[in-house]
C-alpha cells in the first residue's frame, strides 16, 4: 500500500507475515539465485563473527524494518488473544492464555531475506481496535528496540526491550534475542515476564529457518501449577486461526504520521524492492544510511547527546540487560490502523 504525504513524500505499507504460504512475503521479494548470493556474501566472514552491524544488500531485504516486524507480532492477529488473557476466570486460565499469546508473537519468516536495520530514533506507531502500539529504536550500537503497547479498555500494558545479536556459525546464522518482555493485566494485578526465542537460519545442507530455544514465562503474583496427571489435552493456540487472513494496514490520517515512522523512512526502498528494481533499491538504502551518518556526525561535532523520545533507557553492566521504561502511561491512538 502506497500513500502520498505532501507533494513528494510517500508512505509504503506491506502485508504482514502470516501462515498461508500463498500470502507470505517469500515468493514476491526473493531475488534470483538467493542461496548462491548468500554464500558469496558470507565467504569472507569467519565462524563466530558477530553480524550485528553487517550490512545486507537490498536483494536480501524484504520491505519492512525490524521495528515493523516487532510491532506486527503484537497487533497483527485474527483473534483477540490479549482479550482472552484478561478474561480468564482463574490464574491458571489466564496463564494458559498468556502462553498462547506469547506463541503468537513468533511469526513465520522467509529464508535468505531479512528486515532493514532500524535507524536511531525510528518509530512505528499503529493501532488496532483499542490496542495502541509504539516501537522506537532507542540505541544503534548495540541495536536496541523498545516497545510499549496499551489497551485502555482492557487495562492491559506490555513493555518490551529487545537486542538481537546474530552470529555466523559457518553453516548457519543464530540470532539470539536478548531482553525482557512484560505483559501486565492491570485488572488482576498480574505481571507476566518472559524472554524471546532465538532465530536459527540454516544455510547448509538444507536451507531453512526456525524459532529455537526455551521461552520462560512467570507471574510472580499468582500462578502455582500442580500436575495432577488428569490426562486432559486441549489446544491452547491455533496458528491457522490466529495469524491467517491478515491484511495490510491502512492510513487513517496521513498528516499525523511522524517523520520517524518506519513506513515513511524506508518508503523508497520498500517500493523499489516490491518493484524488483534493485538498482533503485541500492540507491534508496544508501540514501537512508547516509542521512543517518550525517545526523550522527553532526551531533558528535556539536557535542549533543541523543535521548529517545518515548522511553527512558538504562543499561546494567552486572546483568548485561537493557531496561526501557515508557515516558507515558498510555500509548496514543495512531494514524496507521491495522485491519
Amino acid at each position: 500500500m502506497e500513500v502520498t504525504k505532501g507533494k513528494e513524500t510517500k508512505i509504503v505499507l506491506t502485508k504482514p507475515f502470516q501462515l498461508e504460504a500463498e500470502s507470505d512475503l517469500e515468493p514476491s521479494y526473493r531475488a534470483p539465485h538467493l542461496l548462491h548470493r548468500l554464500l558469496s556474501l558470507l565467504k569472507n566472514v569467519r565462524p563466530g563473527s558477530d553480524l550485528t552491524n553487517f550490512q545486507l544488500p537490498p536483494v536480501f531485504n524484504f520491505p519492512k524494518s525490524q521495528l515493523q516486524c516487532y510491532g506486527e507480532s503484537v497487533y497483527c492477529t485474527s483473534s483477540n488473544l490479549l482479550s482472552q488473557c484478561n478474561s480468564g476466570q482463574s490464574p491458571l486460565d489466564r496463564f494458559t492464555s498468556v502462553v498462547a499469546w506469547s506463541i503468537s508473537t513468533t511469526r513465520p519468516t522467509s529464508f535468505g531475506v531479512a528486515p532493514y536495520n532500524s535507524t536511531l530514533g525510528e518509530t512505528h506507531h499503529v493501532s488496532k481496535g483499542n490496542l495502541n502500539v509504539l516501537v522506537e529504536q532507542v540505541s544503534l550500537n548495540p541495536p536496541v528496540s523498545a516497545l510499549h503497547a496499551t489497551d485502555e479498555k482492557e487495562n492491559i500494558e506490555m513493555i518490551w526491550c529487545q537486542q538481537p545479536v546474530p552470529k555466523f556459525r559457518g553453516t548457519s546464522i543464530e540470532a539470539q534475542v536478548h531482553g525482557k518482555r512484560l505483559l501486565k493485566l492491570q485488572n488482576h494485578g498480574e505481571t507476566y515476564e518472559m524472554n524471546s526465542p532465538h532465530l536459527s537460519i540454516r544455510i547448509l545442507p538444507v536451507p531453512g529457518i526456525d524459532w529455537v530455544g526455551n521461552v520462560n514465562i512467570r507471574c510472580p503474583e499468582t500462578v502455582r501449577v500442580k500436575d495432577t496427571n488428569s490426562g486432559e489435552v486441549r489446544v491452547i493456540y491455533d496458528a491457522k486461526e490466529a495469524i491467517s487472513g491478515l491484511k495490510t494496514p491502512i492510513i487513517k490520517d496521513v498528516e499525523s504520521v511522524w517523520p520517524t515512522e518506519s513506513a515513511l523512512v524506508w518508503s523508497e526502498l520498500s517500493q523499489a524492492i516490491m518493484n524488483k528494481d534493485w538498482e533503485r533499491a541500492r540507491e534508496a538504502k544508501q540514501d537512508v544510511e547516509e542521512r543517518q551518518r550525517n545526523m550522527l556526525r553532526d551531533r558528535a561535532m556539536k557535542g549533543e547527546t541523543w535521548f529517545p523520545k518515548n522511553f527512558r533507557v538504562s543499561y546494567s553492566k552486572d546483568t548485561w540487560e537493557w531496561d526501557c521504561s515508557p515516558t507515558h502511561k498510555w500509548v496514543p491512538e495512531a494514524p496507521i490502523i491495522a485491519q
